[in-house]
């Protein structure tokens, strides 16, 4: 039997982009929260470093620009960065009033009452606010308290968005319009019609399109995916990001060692105990990203070996158990003493920075669909992100779309919607076919479009993306849907334009780094747009 749900707002996603937007419309309308997993479950709940944000006399907006642009490498909108970061102590005010702790610093007297300041690659100041090194954690438990207090905000666990409905798909030839989202109800199996005039992506990145990765299981691009099958562009997926350190450890599942390490005195070494970032950047190993994760990759190459080291070892025990309880444990449960030995770190897929085309206030092309967060391309990261910009980001454009949103009718137009049909589709009978296919795709994406690329691997892996797509689709189409099969298709589809995007821009620049163009082009910077 079919099930519609209609509400005034839908949100796909539950981190801080999602949930900020929720709050925010829910004194207007009905808001529906759709999440895959738990509603806990996002790349926010990972988040160890923090917010960065301009709090101290040391600091400046010019200075969190300065850096935010150097970092970009000529991509990033300046005039988005400005307003960003101008923003950025309003939101976080905000974010404190609803109850989210930051961690406090004893001043000379002994009292706590200033934030501490962390310091993060790429920044010229202490300004990461942070919850020692479980932010994210924290600040997903202060917006769902938040949350809780709202009748109006009902939030489905366990369902995966397979498609957006748009006016269009729908068969009108004009005036097209986001009007709703298809579900699957994993528990039940079901597919389920949310119908809204206002839906929101805020569904993160795509870090399982790789093979090693800090994400959790469900970065698989799905926000990408959808907003480009109904028409909106994409831009800059070649920018993916590589964390520097991925704790490198059988027992150690993406587990990320903070860039706050480095920020508080980490050194990075190779084997033989030698720190090899002296000679490669002013800032050593607090160097932007994509250089820190350069600089790794072409170690281990020379070297032969598996990983390189962190070490943090001047720093007393009690320090360390205190600014990052999380990655202590961490590491003594996989047999590492940080205070007395160097983690054995490698980079990692970590955050996605181009993604669906937004405005400044989340507004995409197609009226009616809103992208916040990880999901959409600002102009804020341009061709790399600087740390931990990433959550203020979110918090900020969040709260612009709900601004936005909120001066446009809330009403949903009376189209006639139909209800999902599967048609003569099977019970998938043969899970091994998802499985592989998946295998597969992280692998080519490590293999053929990681930290250093050529434009012969880049050709062999959009070649064989292309098969594996046309194998998805079959698929997609004879049997009925599950939760892996919704992903794989979101996946196979956004590593293909992350190969394309790679594929069409003929210099080096930020996270995109290739052999065959080694050099930035003498062409003015530009994006790279992706429209089906």
């Amino acid at each position: 039997m079919a099930v519609d749900h209609r509400y005034d707002f839908v949100v796909l996603g539950s981190g801080i982009a999602g949930l900020t937007f929720a709050l925010n419309v829910a004194e207007r309308g009905s808001v529906a929260v759709i999440t895959k997993k738990n509603r806990a479950e996002s790349n926010t709940n990972y988040a160890q470093g923090g917010i960065a944000v301009v709090t101290s006399n040391e600091d400046s907006f010019d200075l969190h620009v300065r850096d935010t642009l150097e970092a970009g490498a000529g991509l990033c909108r300046e005039d988005v960065v400005r307003g960003i970061v101008e923003e950025g102590p309003a939101r976080v005010a905000e974010l404190i009033e609803l109850g989210m702790s930051f961690t406090e610093r004893e001043n000379g007297n002994g009292a706590r009452h200033e934030l501490d300041l962390g310091k993060e690659g790429g920044h010229s100041k202490r300004r990461i606010l942070h919850a020692r090194d479980v932010t994210g954690r924290e600040i997903e438990r202060a917006l769902l308290a938040a949350l809780a207090r709202h009748p109006r905000v009902a939030i489905f666990e366990n369902h995966a968005a397979i498609d957006l409905i748009t006016r269009r798909k729908l068969g009108f030839a004009t005036d097209n319009r986001c009007v709703g989202v298809y579900v699957l109800d994993v528990a039940g199996g079901q597919v389920e019609t949310v119908i809204s005039r206002h839906v929101l992506l805020a569904t993160g990145g795509c870090g399982k399109a790789y093979l090693y990765t800090t994400n959790p299981d469900i970065a698989t691009g799905d926000g990408v995916a959808m907003a480009y099958r109904a028409g909106v562009p994409v831009a800059n997926m070649e920018f993916i990001q590589f964390h520097p350190t991925c704790l490198f450890h059988p027992r150690a599942k993406s587990f990320l060692i903070s860039e706050a390490v480095r920020g508080e005195g980490g050194v990075l070494v190779n084997g033989a105990g030698k720190a090899f970032m002296d000679g490669v950047h002013p800032l050593k190993s607090l160097a932007p990203r994509d250089i820190v994760a350069r600089a790794i990759d072409a170690e281990i190459k020379r070297t032969g070996a598996e990983c390189v080291f962190l070490d943090i070892t001047h720093q007393s025990r009690e320090f360390l158990q205190q600014r990052f309880p999380a990655i202590y444990a961490k590491c003594a449960e996989c047999g590492i003493d940080m205070a007395t030995q160097p983690i054995p770190v490698v980079p990692a897929a970590h955050y996605q920075c181009g993604g669906v085309v937004t405005t400044p206030d989340g507004r995409t092309s197609l009226p009616g669909l809103w992208a916040v967060g990880e999901v959409a391309c600002t102009g804020l990261h341009g061709a790399n992100r600087l740390a931990s910009n990433s959550l203020l980001e979110a918090l900020v454009v969040a709260h612009r779309a709900a601004s936005a949103v909120l001066k446009e009718p809330i009403s949903a137009r009376e189209d006639l919607i139909p209800p999902w049909q599967s048609g003569p589709a099977q019970d998938p009978d043969e899970l091994v076919v998802i499985y592989h296919n998946w295998r597969e795709i992280r692998q080519l994406m490590w293999d053929y479009v990681g930290i250093v690329r050529t434009t012969k691997r880049l050709t062999r892996a959009a070649s064989r993306l292309r098969s594996l797509n046309a194998e998805v689709q079959e698929y997609y189409w004879n049997y009925k849907m599950t939760v892996d099969l919704v992903e794989l298709r979101n996946l196979v589809l956004v590593a293909s334009l992350i190969v394309d995007a790679a594929l069409s821009r003929h210099e080096s620049r930020g996270l995109h780094y290739t052999r065959d163009y080694p050099l930035l082009s003498s062409a003015p910077p530009r994006d790279t747009i992706l429209q089906a």
